[in-house]
C-alpha cells in the first residue's frame, strides 16, 4: 500500500446524518465493504468503484443496511 493510494472521502451517515470521513485504499479496487457510524453505531454499506483504467476513485455509494446495491 502506498500513500498516495489512499483517498478521504467525506459523506453523512445514511442515519443519523452525522458527517464522516473514511479513507479508501484505491489499490483493493472496487469492492464492498461495511463501516460503522461514529455517531450512532449503525451499519453502513459502501460500495467502492475503482477506475480499472487510472486506479482512481470513480465513486463511493453509501446507504443503511437494508439496501440493495
Amino acid at each position: 500500500m502506498h500513500d498516495d493510494a489512499l483517498v478521504n472521502h467525506d459523506f453523512h451517515c445514511p442515519y443519523c446524518d452525522a458527517p464522516l470521513t473514511f479513507v479508501i485504499d484505491t489499490s483493493q479496487g472496487s469492492h464492498a465493504t461495511w463501516e460503522d457510524c461514529h455517531q450512532c453505531c449503525a451499519p453502513i454499506q459502501l460500495e467502492i468503484i475503482i477506475s480499472p483504467m487510472t486506479g482512481e476513485l470513480e465513486a463511493v455509494l453509501t446507504g443503511r443496511d437494508d439496501d440493495v446495491f
